[in-house]
């Protein structure tokens, strides 16, 4: 995530003071995080097709949703399940995409300073894109704001249309008749591509996708896709021997500021 000299600060200011150079109306803040919030939220349905394709259960699809909600941690929990793989290996996969919101959560509780007593009920809400909206504000009211707009309708939105999305898959029955078993990598990969910015996420990228391809008529379902993690130390160790790895890793500090899933 980038770097920032000072903190947001308060908004409000002292009584009377006259609004800073860099506050943001709320209703501006309130109007991305919704955009934000709505866009992504709807892709929720996707996800419902693709756990109920998988063979899990409605209330198992729902609860995924309601409880992990961190969409790509979920598609590749479903995704290994319907590929064949072992439960617990598609459960370590999901785990270790869901850990880089362990660190989203070490920036945002200095940038929101929440009360103690809603600590915990934030974190469930600490995901890519509130993330995203969180660090792009000027101010910590800002931040507050988009933050929690962002999360509500967010989890809203997303749990409703994973409902939808499993009521829908059992309706039409088969799902890889219909296409829709396509519907998660698709969302994944239209999420992910505007994150790749830089040259060196852009080769991480490419590599992640070889190693697992290469890896999935040889390995079991799930296998591949937590091998193919060891793209990001491969590029990193190469690209420090060329130098350039400063370059990298500013680019992708960078991308953290900017609206993504």
């Amino acid at each position: 995530m980038a770097e920032q000299t000072a903190p947001p600060h308060d908004a409000a200011g002292p009584a009377g003071a006259t609004p800073l150079a860099g506050d943001k109306p709320d209703a501006a803040v309130v109007r991305d995080a919704l955009g934000v919030g709505v866009a992504v939220g709807l892709s929720g349905f996707a996800f419902g097709v693709t756990s109920a394709g998988s063979g899990l259960s409605l209330l198992q699809t729902c609860a995924l949703s309601l409880l992990v909600f961190t969409g790509a941690s979920q598609f590749a929990l479903v995704g290994a399940l319907a590929a064949g793989g072992n439960p617990y290996t598609a459960a370590a996969g999901a785990f270790f995409l869901g850990v880089r919101n362990s660190f989203y959560g070490l920036r945002l509780s200095q940038l929101l300073a929440l009360p103690r007593s809603v600590r915990p009920l934030a974190a469930q809400w600490v995901i890519d894109e509130t993330t995203a909206v969180t660090l792009s504000q000027p101010t910590r009211r800002a931040a507050r704001i988009g933050f929690t707009v962002t999360g509500l309708t967010l989890y809203v939105l997303w749990n409703l249309t994973t409902l939808a999305g499993a009521l829908g898959a059992e309706a039409l029955g088969d799902t890889a008749a219909w296409g829709l078993d396509a519907a998660g990598p698709a969302v994944f990969l239209a999420l992910l591509a505007p994150m790749l910015r830089s040259t060196t996420e852009r080769v991480t990228a490419a590599l992640a996708v070889l190693l697992a391809l290469g890896l999935l008529p040889v390995l079991p379902g799930g296998v591949p896709v937590l091998l193919s993690a060891l793209a990001a130390p491969l590029v990193l160790f190469l690209g420090g021997r060329g130098g350039g790895t400063g370059r990298g890793r500013t680019a992708t500090a960078d991308t953290a500021t900017e609206g993504h899933r």
